[in-house]
């Protein structure tokens, strides 16, 4: 099949972390024998090469380069709403998504057009998928629904899309009961958690004692510390103030904070003020979030529903943690559950509960042998359930049953 892909975000150069799973979706269904053609705004740094079935077409949307805001984790003021810029160029951007679909959908003969985020590709892809008489699925990702349950305008156009879908996927549980709420119909909706590439996450051959404490140190851990890794960004729903909190009484745990984000010089207030062990590592590469997570004694990903409403979809950090192997500690929110049974594949508290934090992580601190099992569960279920191969022949089954779907 040739597919069209719609993203308004994607990993920026190799090894960038911007939307992984993105990128994850495009070359996975490309390993299997089809050809995806990534529509996706430009972006100064965007350097993407052409791979085998995969190929990259970036329009631009603005002129005025400090406009440049759209998508790339770049258009929300923390996740918890949008940045002015943002909507000042919105209509120039949605404008030229549009645009871009429809001129891909002329000049080639797809099969089916995938619009990532219900907003706003599902939504600006729509029309043009219509107008070329191709089957549209939608992947639903988090923020996308939060939008369209916060305003009345966005929901409309979100349900006009849901309608016209052949197929809508959802990466938790929890995001498809919303997308149902908001108008997705039950029978093609389904909940397609995200995948990982365990080969790369896993730890083969071990990192060199050398590089190990070199990592450690970055890290800001004493080889007396055990070491938590936590990773994301830097916003109110990845709930990284509750962990700050939690490590208040806890000098023997070490926190490292690993990513960069609006909330940066209010986590680094807090671990002053709260007298925590805390780093923050800033951005990290592909590679160096392997590194990381190899260094780590405990993983933890403690998402909560922020004030506005919003929540992570599924954490790519936790499945990344779980392909290492890592006795990982999290919230129960969202998509989690989803994926890690509490006291099998990792330990599950009660979100904004900092005791809670404290008392899980403390627990497995002193536990290296408990914290091997997890590890072990958690690395035996991605390989079982949880690899962009068994996501892509999923995706797959959504293609041919939106094209079907089309030809009624």
């Amino acid at each position: 099949m040739k597919i069209l892909m719609v993203t308004s975000s994607y990993p920026l150069f190799e090894g960038d972390g911007t939307a992984p799973f993105i990128e994850g979706f495009a070359r996975s269904v490309a390993a299997r024998g089809h050809q995806v053609d990534v529509v996706l705004p430009a972006h100064p740094r965007l350097n993407r090469a052409e791979e085998n079935g995969l190929r990259f077409f970036p329009f631009p949307y603005t002129p005025v380069k400090a406009l440049g805001v759209w998508g790339y984790a770049q258009s929300m003021n923390a996740d918890r709403g949008f940045k002015w810029k943002t909507l000042l160029v919105a209509p120039f951007a949605a404008l030229a998504t549009a645009r871009a679909v429809r001129h891909r959908l002329a000049v080639e003969a797809y099969d089916v057009v995938h619009a990532h985020w219900v907003i706003p590709g599902g939504v600006l892809s729509l029309g043009p998928a219509m107008k070329a008489s191709k089957p549209l699925v939608i992947s639903l990702h988090g923020s996308d629904v939060f939008a369209a349950e916060r305003s009345a305008a966005v929901g409309f156009l979100a349900r006009r899309a849901f309608r016209a879908a052949g197929a809508v996927t959802a990466c938790s549980s929890d995001l498809r009961e919303r997308a149902l709420r908001l108008g997705s119909g039950a029978e093609g909706t389904r909940t397609v958690p995200y995948g990982v590439d365990a080969k790369f996450f896993r730890a083969e051959p071990p990192m060199s004692s050398e590089r190990t404490a070199s990592m450690r140190l970055r890290l800001g851990a004493s080889m007396a510390q055990t070491l938590v890794v936590a990773i994301g960004r830097l916003v109110e729903k990845k709930g990284f103030s509750c962990l700050v909190e939690a490590l208040s009484e806890a000098p023997e745990l070490h926190l490292a904070l690993v990513g960069d984000g609006d909330l940066q010089a209010d986590l680094r207030s807090l671990a002053l003020a709260s007298r925590s062990s805390v780093t923050l590592a800033g951005r990290f590469s592909r590679t160096e979030i392997k590194e990381a997570l190899e260094c780590a004694d405990l993983v933890a990903v403690p998402s909560v529903v922020d004030t506005r409403g919003n929540v992570d979809g599924l954490p790519n950090t936790l499945l990344e943690a779980m392909a290492a192997g890592k006795a990982i500690v999290a919230s129960r929110v969202a998509g989690i559950p989803d994926v890690v049974t509490h006291g099998v594949e990792g330990v599950l508290v009660p979100p904004k509960s900092p005791p809670a934090l404290r008392e899980a992580l403390l627990g497995l601190a002193c536990k290296p042998l408990r914290r091997a099992e997890l590890g072990v569960a958690a690395s035996l279920r991605v390989q079982r359930d949880l690899t962009w191969d068994r996501v892509a022949a999923i995706i797959e089954e959504c293609y041919v049953q939106a094209s079907a779907l089309a030809k009624h």
